[in-house]
């Protein structure tokens, strides 16, 4: 047990990674401290379970998926998408493996079954947990104009053209309608 717990408590280090690498995309975009990638999945996790129960899937397996969906970005950093013309990259899956290779086994199968399940796009909720990674960076894209950067729309746009469920696409046409602060006088009337 002593070794799989210290196996276990290294790689939770690890993931520790996640809460300082910035997501590279916005630093391209011009904003000079943007979220990190643990900001990120916090969020689109939150989204993955509310946009699963609207379409009636597994909540909490959406969650689950979209948690995991960026854990290998510890050992790749968060490649902008310029870099795929340039850098061969090796998929999720295999980072995954090389990351838990050490981990006891039920540890290794449950987190290489989510990346799986979430890179293979064949059940709804990994369909929901996709669909919440790319409303989370429209909405991100939304914050950041209305903080006054600029330059933003392609994200917008590419996050608007990925999105597969009814609940995603009419979330992000209401999110567009809308300011990102525009829930506070609401919130400070009730």
């Amino acid at each position: 047990m002593k070794g799989e717990s210290s196996d276990i408590a290294g790689f939770l280090y690890e993931l520790g990674v996640l809460k300082r690498y910035p997501r590279t995309g916005w630093l391209i975009a011009g904003v000079p401290a943007p979220e990190s990638i643990a900001d990120h999945a916090f969020r689109a996790s939150v989204i993955a379970s509310i946009i699963a129960v609207m379409e009636g899937a597994d909540p909490e397996r959406a969650a689950f998926l979209a948690l995991w969906h960026d854990s290998q970005e510890t050992r790749t950093t968060d490649l902008p998408h310029l870099t795929r013309r340039y850098v061969k990259k090796i998929t999720n899956e295999e980072v995954t493996r090389h990351q838990i290779s050490q981990l006891p086994s039920e540890v290794a199968d449950m987190i290489g079954g989510a990346v799986t399940e979430y890179e293979a796009i064949e059940t709804l909720e990994a369909r929901c947990a996709r669909d919440a990674d790319k409303l989370e960076c429209l909405l991100q894209a939304r914050e950041y104009e209305d903080q006054g950067h600029r330059n933003l729309r392609t994200w917008i746009d590419t996050s608007l053209a990925s999105l597969q469920t009814p609940t995603a696409k009419q979330l992000a046409t209401d999110a567009l309608a809308q300011r990102s602060l525009d829930w506070l006088p609401r919130a400070q009337e009730g």
